[in-house]
């Protein structure tokens, strides 16, 4: 089923701010699947195309620089990286997909682990898909979208880097992305546009994960 859109009160803004006050730490990286932390804390996922922004939109939303490592060379997180949120919530940075440098086995290798683990997951509440907004869909991003359909795992639309693009073109991708995901399963409705340099669309991000504890 698709979701609708929600806006957040006030109060519900202050709770993400307060969520995002309080300490973020890095607790483990996940290669293998019985790596997997044994918790019923909730998490969700960040995903996207390898250089699309995901490492600088962790660090941007927690306000902890170094937290995610950036890189100028995709693909270099190589495992699922766990991020605890104030003891209340896991941010997940999953392996950025679409990135072909690795050697063939290191990427079926992440690619069973990711699967398996957006399969399985049952605390997982919703998946984060980012967006370059420069360039919008590409093949790669529908077949995620596809398999995290086929999965039945919420999953919601997050544009990143929308100060690189004019706000005409921001608002008709947005309305072309909105138009695009009416017609998949578990894509929830609403679509996030952020830019972590310029600190925009942050607080309904927080707003949006807050949401889900």
């Amino acid at each position: 089923m698709a979701f609708a859109p929600q806006d957040f009160t006030q109060e519900q803004l202050k709770a993400a701010e307060k969520l995002f006050a309080g300490s973020c730490d890095f607790v483990l990286g996940v290669a293998k699947l019985e790596q997997l932390p044994l918790t019923e804390m909730p998490e969700v996922a960040f995903a996207g195309r390898s250089n699309v922004g995901k490492s600088s939109l962790i660090n941007a939303i927690t306000g902890k620089k170094g937290l995610a490592k950036t890189s100028n060379t995709p693909g270099r997180t190589q495992q699922l990286n766990y991020f605890n949120l104030s003891g209340k919530i896991h941010l997940v940075d999953l392996p950025g997909y679409g990135y072909a440098e690795a050697p063939e086995s290191t990427v079926k290798q992440w690619q069973k682990v990711i699967f398996a683990y957006l399969q399985g997951r049952v605390n997982l509440k919703r998946v984060f898909l980012l967006i370059d907004s420069r360039h919008g869909f590409k093949k790669v991003d529908r077949e995620v979208m596809e398999l995290l359909d086929k999965a039945a795992v919420t999953y919601q639309i997050v544009l990143t880097k929308t100060d690189k693009i004019s706000s005409a073109a921001l608002t008709k991708l947005m309305a072309e992305i909105e138009t695009e995901i009416a017609k998949h399963a578990a894509a929830y409705t609403k679509v996030l546009s952020t830019s972590s340099e310029k600190k925009q669309g942050l607080n309904q991000l927080r707003a949006e994960i807050t949401s889900l504890i």
